[in-house]
């Protein structure tokens, strides 16, 4: 499998951090990223305030995103001055224009249900691709799979980040199969919507690591 951007160990973000806690319990785990949802609709929603707490002691090195749904471009950047986001994840609906009109790096979730949601991504002016699970009515957390063989002979121009249900027990076939850049996780390592489980975040960064090692 020919994939752009192959990282020899896949970059890891974990998602839907609301507290101090866990965004501290995610970079002592080795978490490359930490994701912080603007979507008010989102039971792990934060708002700017909130993370202007978190991230006051985390350490430098770690990429800080912010993921937006639907939200308008003065929104985006509001928010993204406000938290200094490092990066800008575009969750919903939006066109590749919206994607265009966005300063810094920009991630667009593409959800995946079936072959035809693969075809066309090359109009996205994006820096990554995220691929999630397609679930009626619901932008992502849903704790859902796709099928990953759908991708065998997908090789995006950027980089591919794979995200929608993984979790310590199925993330390294995951990584194993579809060689993604980067895996993204949020419900697969909680113990309830929106907080985390410390322990389910060292398990799954410890398999991502050896998946790598493996393959």
């Amino acid at each position: 499998m020919n994939r752009s951007y192959q990282a020899s160990i896949p970059r890891i973000k974990i998602c839907g951090i609301t507290n101090v806690e866990d965004a501290q319990a995610a970079v002592e785990a080795g978490a490359d990223a930490l994701g912080f949802v603007f979507y008010s609709r989102s039971k792990r929603y934060v708002t700017p305030g909130d993370v202007a707490k978190i991230l006051k002691d985390i350490p430098p090195f770690i990429t800080i995103t912010g993921l937006f749904v639907n939200s308008s471009r003065e929104e985006i950047l509001t928010i993204a001055s406000s938290c200094r986001l490092d990066v800008i994840q575009l969750h919903g609906d939006e066109t590749p224009g919206e994607c265009r009109r966005l300063p810094g790096r920009v991630i667009k979730a593409i959800r995946v249900a079936g072959p035809k949601d693969l075809h066309g991504l090359e109009r996205f002016p994006v820096n990554a691709l995220l691929l999630d699970a397609k679930v009626q009515d619901h932008y992502g957390g849903s704790g859902c799979l796709f099928d990953w063989s759908l991708l065998a002979n997908f090789n995006p121009a950027v980089p591919l980040i794979l995200a929608g249900g993984l979790n310590p027990d199925n993330v390294t076939m995951a990584v194993q199969q579809v060689h993604p850049y980067a895996v993204d996780v949020s419900s697969g390592v909680e113990s309830s919507p929106g907080i985390k489980d410390h322990k389910k975040m060292v398990q799954f960064i410890r398999c991502v690591r050896q998946a790598a090692m493996e393959r």
